[in-house]
């Protein structure tokens, strides 16, 4: 139960310094996106060969297209990502990542017959609904371009991690999130090809925003594999609790009441979907 918790801690704290980064320190989203993968590799690459393993069944034709597949959905949703979260305000778009959990499951229930309950899809249901609810204001959706963009990074993410759970038994954790971030460093620096110096603080940020993602994804992978996507992705739903927090205290945005209740309500889904879960 630790490790998950430590998983959302993880990727609260990485969601809000990539917050303080492009907001204070104006690194535009194609900058960061080039940047912050090739910081993840340089921090990877000296520990690759001590935790290399591919097996030989990663490099049939069908498992190559999976991954290659993979890394094109990836670099889509992380620029749908750094596009909205340099334009709106972390607590706001936090519902909105929120989908990218429920998507997960909806996905992987679809997708893997071991995933399947009737609860999780009620229980999704009920938790879209509060997320909608969240963003209405006088009778109106609050949806604008970045909102949407952060949508579908969402939706985008949800994909990749549940194509994911199909070969990673052919790698480890380490291996499978070196060769992932590498290849889209690789495709980002050619097309958009940053020419931008930034000082020591930024650089230094961007290199302990990368270990974190590093540590936040190996637990995830791990997840995956020892316990299957549901009860996983469940249990990092306590990250919007964290970045609530964050939010509030590091980067002094307005917390409203019906941010909270979205999220209360969500929360108290998935602790009843793990009651379930685990009831049957």
């Amino acid at each position: 139960m630790y490790i998950p918790i430590l998983g959302a801690f993880l990727e609260a704290t990485a969601m809000t310094l990539e917050k303080e980064v492009m907001k204070k320190k104006k690194v535009n989203y194609k900058n960061y996106t080039v940047y912050g993968f090739l910081a993840i590799v340089l921090v990877m690459l000296p520990f690759a060969f001590f935790f290399w393993k591919i097996d030989n069944e990663a490099l049939e034709t069908k498992n190559l297209l999976i991954f290659f597949s993979i890394v094109f959905i990836s670099i889509l949703a992380n620029i749908l990502t750094y596009y909205s979260l340099k334009r709106e305000n972390l607590s706001v778009l936090e519902p909105v990542r929120m989908l990218q959990p429920l998507f997960t499951i909806l996905l992987a229930v679809i997708l893997y017959s071991s995933e399947r309950k009737l609860s999780v899809f009620v229980l999704a249901i009920i938790a879209s609904i509060a997320l909608i609810s969240g963003h209405i204001k006088k009778h109106h959706l609050v949806y604008d371009k970045y909102i949407i963009a952060a949508l579908f990074g969402s939706l985008f993410f949800a994909i990749e991690l549940v194509m994911s759970k199909s070969i990673l038994s052919y790698y480890n954790s380490f291996t499978f999130y070196f060769l992932r971030c590498l290849m889209i460093f690789l495709i980002t620096l050619a097309i958009f090809r940053p020419k931008v110096s930034m000082d020591k603080k930024t650089k230094f940020m961007i290199c302990i925003i990368a270990i974190i993602w590093v540590s936040f994804r190996i637990i995830m992978y791990y997840g995956y594999e020892a316990y299957g996507i549901v009860f996983t992705t469940i249990m990092f739903i306590l990250t919007p609790v964290f970045i609530f927090i964050f939010a509030k205290i590091f980067l002094k945005e307005k917390i409203t009441i019906r941010h909270i209740i979205s999220a209360i309500i969500i929360v108290v889904c998935v602790v009843l979907a793990v009651i379930l879960e685990n009831a049957f």
